[in-house]
């Protein structure tokens, strides 16, 4: 096996971005050993409700937000943090909401309903006080001005509702409800009543329309000014965009599993067999889509224990992501179980299913046979696709549970495509091509490929390890965090030239040399200059590790403080930290008014992770902008390079310019 000596290691991209939640009112304890518990998805049902279903440019709208507070429960009022007499260091976590929606002109201030005191015992124990709070069924209202130009169509605008929610004798984690608003931007306004006679508005005051000088442009943020996590590699992406580009990914992925030898000599036996139960095309096709269905419920099902493991984590009330890469030794076995995986599918061992797996041989005569005919021919493939999906099992549990579903049925989609198309049109069947060095050298690839995962694994778990033992990380050298990549674009170099090379050995057709060659150069290229860009940027590091004390110090100073909230495991984090070290957003943080402040947030034990908790904030990656003209901290998850000037401008005192000024002056846009 000569192709072993050339190891790959091309990033599976990842993009782990937290999703937990952290934190509690100041002053201890809160009783998390209590036997009772919240519901599962929290105490709190949300329901927001839209004042029109259409709304023309310049229109009122007002979004009224219902929640509804599970029996026996009770959830701290909103604005200013409570405070207790009795309890000199307490405070409560006020509940906050916010609107995610563009196309908002303008954002009145949020008429919350009013606060009842609730006799509790859960902030200390032996002491009951009565601390204002919501319980029951609660209305909130949200008046909104749709911008001028905002464009024609549907839209959804989204609702965060963040809260932390306590009974008679504990306090729940904070946490995030979420509801989404669907609405159609007209070009004219229709006859209708500004507020209807829905009893959800009955208490909303419409007095707030004629006293716009107190409101504020764009939406309201339970956490300031942030914007919408990034769907795909922290690049900010068209709504349901991430979620579409990952699923044709996965389905590609799930295409290309059926070139493997297992699978690929498979693929005519069943489609005949299927034709010859058939007995016509168009119950062929019936019969087909069963059996695409039957492929696709397998992949399915894996998804499951993964979901069980996030649900797990998460019901620890600990993030996943910070969970597993935050501790050191998790992050080194999924790294070791998937180079394991790699070695095997490339050969180095085989996964032997029992004899009685191959004896079952469901009919393909009607549509549950079919279907049975499909999940055994997912399963019969195992012995060559049963690696990918044990490193996926392995390396998804971080992500959140719509990615997680998606990758894998997505696969399943892709690995069924071929069945369902020749179940239409047999004939085709003859123009498959056949077993042999090629499919072997997709298992190959697709070794390496697993090869690469594990080396960004074990780099971040070697990373977490010295960190955690080492007192002052920052004194190691520059270089000693980028040893991994360049062993990533070392090996990702070394796969594409075996591609192509084995494929010149393998064909004369010369598109196919041409893919591979394409291929091979995107691997080298792109690897490659990932790895020189990662050593440029920690070669020249112009940022300041975090501590609080430099953080106070510089507001002290008067100095705009921009923090970056960062890890070596979070992929999300290094693609925009391209943002933040290029010019022309590096050439504003390296001016003296700005102290640029890097929280590593690589270890679970990690300095940063509790200013993230007091902001509100739950996972990376993260930026947050401090200064003299700000009076809370500018915060977002994902940014461009302007987003980011903005932010740093207004932090001065200075207002960010139009979009007409930006185009004619030429200022990027990010």
């Amino acid at each position: 096996m000569r192709f072993i000596r050339y190891l790959l290691a091309l990033s599976a991209l990842m993009g782990v971005s937290s999703a937990g939640a952290q934190g509690l009112g100041k002053g201890q304890p809160f009783d998390f050993n209590t036997p009772q518990g919240p519901p599962p998805n929290g105490a709190v049902t949300l329901q927001a409700v839209p004042s029109k279903q259409k709304v023309a440019p310049g229109e009122e709208l007002v979004i009224a937000v219902q929640f509804d507070i599970h029996p026996g429960w009770h959830t701290w009022p909103a604005g200013q943090p409570v405070r207790v007499p009795e309890l000199e260091d307490w405070q409560s976590i006020p509940t906050e909401l916010r609107i995610d929606a563009g196309g908002i002109a303008r954002i009145g201030p949020i008429q919350w309903p009013e606060a009842h005191p609730i006799a509790t015992g859960a902030i200390a124990p032996g002491k009951i006080v009565k601390i204002p709070m919501y319980e029951g069924r609660q209305v909130a209202f949200v008046p909104l001005i749709i911008s001028p130009d905002a464009p024609l169509g549907k839209t959804t605008m989204g609702v965060e509702f963040y809260y932390q929610a306590c009974d008679d004798s504990m306090c729940d984690r904070p946490r995030t409800a979420t509801a989404k608003v669907p609405i159609e931007i007209i070009a004219a306004p229709l006859p209708a009543a500004s507020i209807p006679d829905d009893p959800i508005f009955a208490s909303f005051d419409q007095r707030v329309f004629s006293r716009q000088a107190e409101w504020s442009d764009g939406p309201p943020s339970a956490t300031p000014q942030q914007t919408s996590r990034p769907d795909f590699l922290g690049i900010p992406l068209p709504d349901n965009a991430g979620i579409i580009v990952l699923a044709l990914a996965s389905a590609v992925g799930g295409l290309v599993l059926n070139l493997t030898p297992c699978v690929l000599p498979v693929i005519p036996i069943k489609i005949m067999a299927i034709s010859q139960h058939a007995g016509s095309p168009g119950r062929s096709l019936r019969l087909g889509i069963w059996m695409a269905l039957g492929v696709v419920a397998f992949w399915a099902a894996l998804a499951l224990p993964v979901l069980l493991l996030r649900s797990a984590v998460e019901n620890t009330f600990t993030d996943p992501s910070r969970l597993i890469f935050g501790t050191w030794w998790v992050t080194l076995s999924i790294g070791a179980l998937i180079f394991a995986m790699g070695l095997g599918i490339m050969g180095l061992f085989n996964i032997t299913l029992p004899q009685k797996v191959y004896m079952l041989n469901p009919r393909a005569d009607s549509p549950f046979g079919s279907f049975l005919f499909g999940v055994m021919t997912a399963i019969l493939g195992l012995p060559c696709f049963g690696f990918v999906a044990g490193a996926l099992l392995a390396g998804a549990a971080t992500l959140p549970a719509s990615h997680i579903v998606t990758i894998f049925t997505s696969l399943g989609i892709g690995m069924a495509l071929p069945y369902l198309v020749l179940s239409a049109r047999p004939q085709w069947v003859e123009k498959i091509p056949r077993t042999g060095p090629a499919s072997e050298l997709v298992k190959q690839v697709m070794g390496l490929l697993l090869l690469a995962a594990s080396a960004f694994f074990i780099g971040a778990g070697v990373i977490a390890l010295v960190q955690h033992t080492v007192d002052d990380p920052s004194s190691l050298p520059w270089w000693w965090k980028q040893v991994h990549w360049w062993l990533v674009a070392l090996f990702a170099a070394s796969a594409g030239l075996w591609l192509a090379w084995r494929t010149f050995r393998i064909t004369r057709r010369a598109w196919v040399r041409a893919v591979s060659a394409l291929i091979a150069l995107m691997l080298v290229g792109v690897s490659g200059a990932w790895a020189t860009a990662q050593t440029v940027e920690a070669r020249e590091n112009f940022w300041i590790p975090y501590t609080r004390e430099a953080l106070e110090q510089g507001i002290r100073d008067g100095k705009i403080v921009v923090i970056d909230f960062t890890a070596e495991w979070c992929l999300n984090c290094k693609a925009l930290a391209v943002i933040l070290n290029s010019s022309p957003v590096r050439d504003e943080l390296l001016k003296g008014d700005v102290l640029p402040l890097l929280a590593d947030n690589t270890v679970d034990s990690a300095p940063g992770w509790d200013l993230m908790s007091e902001l509100g904030q739950t996972g990376i990656p993260l930026l947050v902008v401090y200064g003299p003209a700000l009076d809370q901290p500018w915060q977002a998850n994902s940014y461009t390079a302007q987003t980011v000037l903005d932010a740093i401008r207004r932090a001065r005192g200075g207002e960010p310019p139009s979009e007409d000024a930006r185009h004619d002056s030429g200022t990027p846009d990010g």
